[in-house]
């Protein structure tokens, strides 16, 4: 059995120590999902278990034997095709060919005997070797996995370089499977990958033999894929088993844990000071002493700092407008003569959340740009309801001057003083010296909050976002999603991350073919009307065929009786395929409903945790009992879950 073990590895760069203690192990089958927050050394503890790090202690065991493949953030390809890409995975393969061929020339011309029955010993060795690794099957493996992950074989004469982000992840994925590793190690794989390629490939690890861990800030896949998640935190690690949601409720419930052990043990400490300081020179000074040396060695519980590392905000409160906020009728547009939008029709209303999704490269972006005013469709009408101020969240960050510093940005735009702006830059985790940093220099992760800040500032009414969680750590995410949902506006979001469009939005527009197709409910919700519509046909199937085969059951009977047995085990089997069809439907279907129950009770948390609902003990109480009986809800999905899953 293929096992992986990390034994007390630490890593420190100079003064700065990332981790240390770091213990835990990677066997077959195991899909491990390793989250933290940014800077937290998440891929540098990756890169140690690789070895293409060093780390200053500890001990990374693996059997000779077994193999890493690894899809790591940042491609770098040297290829000059894919098929050549690809191929520099057989490295040792083709240095084995080589020198197969090699000898085979020599062979030919030597004429001492002797020499030539030591070369035919070398080729032999060789080619032995050459088969083991599979060296007569590795063009076919190429073709295979590249076709397998979408690419055709005008695909193969490309240079990789001119691939678009999400191709170039599917690249790197094609070379970490080529050589069937025993261990797959990813470091952000949804990056530049839509929906459908993400579902993809969460069916394809959901169904991977060897090992797997991966880094990854998207909830809603490790919910998918993972079995245990691993913690980078504090320079530490924790480990829960299970999916994300489950590790997050244990995490929950053991930080509440130890925050009433540690209020208890601090009402202990206090009495007994007390205690000691009352007696220590009266007739209980024994006893006060004996106190005294007790307290000295008591092991003091110390609270970990909250991983919550963003500060909770809020909207600046928006003017009042029209109910009916957006309206578009009979919407086209085309660049040059491709068209991308085709006679679309919209309309949003005051206060919802709109989440819009498709496959990248379905105009979705465009659309966005068209109702902000960036770009001119075609024909029909784009019409914004009366006092509607529109704020804008572009994936590109456009709307940041490049040549301001930090501090710049909010007093220049905003004309307001340096410490108000420094109150406001500290909640977005931009502290001390950061404040000085030259905009152009920020990181991804930097100039995505620094935007959401200028958003929040600017009092926009009708908020639209293109793919706002991008470059963000989980913290962060969780922060944006809080202040989206208490966000008394309206707002309309393009996002692949799933958990977040789950807890936000109200409302879902697929966009495919150039066509609008509306879902009046969140990401699950929709997700679990794809799989009604989908599996509507399939439940027709058995009973047409049964009708079929039971026509003819006397001259079966009477002619061929061998036949009948045949025609018997053709059904069962079918009947079986169909049957796992179906349980598969069945635990998709259970699997969206979790996750819609559970984006409702993070709603109903939310609500609990309103002051101004607080100050309510009634209303307080009917949202206490509507929360326990979510949560009994849920444990009774899970344990549907589970049975499925058995």
């Amino acid at each position: 059995m293929s096992l992986l073990r990390i034994e007390n590895i630490a890593k420190s760069y100079g003064i700065r120590e990332l981790f240390s203690n770091v213990s835990f192990e990677i066997t077959k089958g195991d899909k491990i999902g390793l989250i933290g927050a940014n800077g937290a050394g998440k891929t540098t503890l990756m890169n140690c278990i690789m070895e293409k790090e060093d780390y200053d202690s500890g001990t990374v065991k693996m059997d000779a034997a077994d193999r890493i493949g690894y899809v790591e953030q940042q491609a770098s390809f040297t290829g000059n095709t894919l098929y050549e890409e690809l191929l520099t995975v057989f490295a040792d393969l083709l240095e084995l060919a080589a020198k197969k061929t090699a000898l085979e020339k020599e062979t030919a011309q030597e004429t001492q005997r002797s020499k030539i029955d030591a070369m035919m010993h070398e080729y032999a060795k060789i080619s032995e070797e050459f088969e083991r690794l599979g060296g007569y099957e590795y063009e076919n493996q190429i073709r295979r996995i590249a076709f397998g992950l979408g690419f055709s074989d005008a695909d193969l004469q490309k240079s990789p370089l001119h691939f678009s982000g999400g191709q170039k992840t599917r690249i790197c994925l094609a070379k970490a499977l080529l050589r069937e590793p025993d261990f797959l190690f990813l470091d952000e794989p949804t990056n530049h990958l839509d929906v459908t390629m993400i579902e993809w490939l969460e069916d394809f690890l959901q169904n991977y033999k060897g090992g797997i861990l991966m880094i990854s800030h998207d909830r809603f896949f490790l919910d998918k894929v993972t079995t245990s998640i691993i913690e980078l935190i504090d320079k530490k690690i924790d480990i829960y088993e299970g999916n994300y949601s489950r590790a997050m409720r244990v995490r929950a419930d053991r930080r509440a844990a130890l925050e009433s052990a540690f209020v208890k043990q601090q009402e202990h400490i206090k009495k007994t000071e007390e205690y000691i300081r009352k007696y220590k020179a009266g007739i209980k000074s024994k006893q006060a002493r004996g106190r005294e040396k007790q307290l000295k060695r008591l092991k003091r519980i110390i609270l970990p700092p909250d991983p919550a590392g963003f500060n909770y905000f809020l909207f600046n409160p928006p003017l009042e407008c029209a109910q009916k906020v957006l309206e578009i009728e009979d919407l086209s547009f085309s660049f040059d003569t491709v068209p991308i939008c085709n006679h679309l029709t919209m309309t949003v209303h005051k206060g919802d959340g709109i989440a819009l999704i498709g496959p990248n490269g379905t105009g979705k972006t465009t659309l966005l740009r068209l109702i902000c005013g960036e770009l001119e469709a075609d024909k029909g009408r784009i019409k914004l309801g009366n006092r509607v101020k529109t704020g804008y969240f572009s994936q590109h960050h456009e709307e940041l001057n490049g040549q301001n510093t930090v501090l710049a940005e909010i007093t220049y735009n905003y004309g307001i003083a340096d410490e108000q702006a420094r109150n406001y830059l500290g909640a977005f985790l931009f502290k001390g010296d950061s404040v000085y940093k030259i905009v152009a220099e920020l990181s991804g992760g930097e100039k995505a909050r620094l935007a959401l800040l200028k958003l929040m500032m600017d009092g926009a009414n009708f908020i639209i976002l293109d793919e706002p969680t991008n470059h963000l750590d989980i913290p962060a995410r969780e922060a944006v999603e809080k202040a989206l949902m208490t966000f008394p506006g309206t707002f309309l979001v393009v996002s692949h991350d799933r958990y977040f469009l789950d807890k936000v939005t109200n409302c879902t527009y697929e966009m495919t073919d150039g066509q609008l197709k509306q879902y009046d409910g969140n990401y699950s919700y929709y997700r679990q009307k794809k799989l009604d519509e989908a599996s509507a046909p399939i439940e027709k199937q058995p009973s047409a065929k049964k009708d079929k085969t039971a026509a003819k059951p006397a001259a079966i009977k009477e002619k061929k009786p061998y036949v009948k047995d045949k025609l018997d085990k053709s059904k069962n089997k079918k009947e079986n395929l169909f049957s796992e069809d179906k349980k598969q439907l069945v635990l998709k279907r259970c699997e969206a409903e979790i996750a819609m129950l559970e984006a409702e009770l993070k709603a109903l948390e939310m609500q609990m945790n309103d002051p101004s609902l607080q100050q309510d003990p009634q209303e307080s109480a009917k949202i206490a009992n509507a929360y326990a009986a979510k949560q009994a809800e849920i444990d009774a999905k899970y344990e549907e879950w589970d049975k499925l899953m058995q």
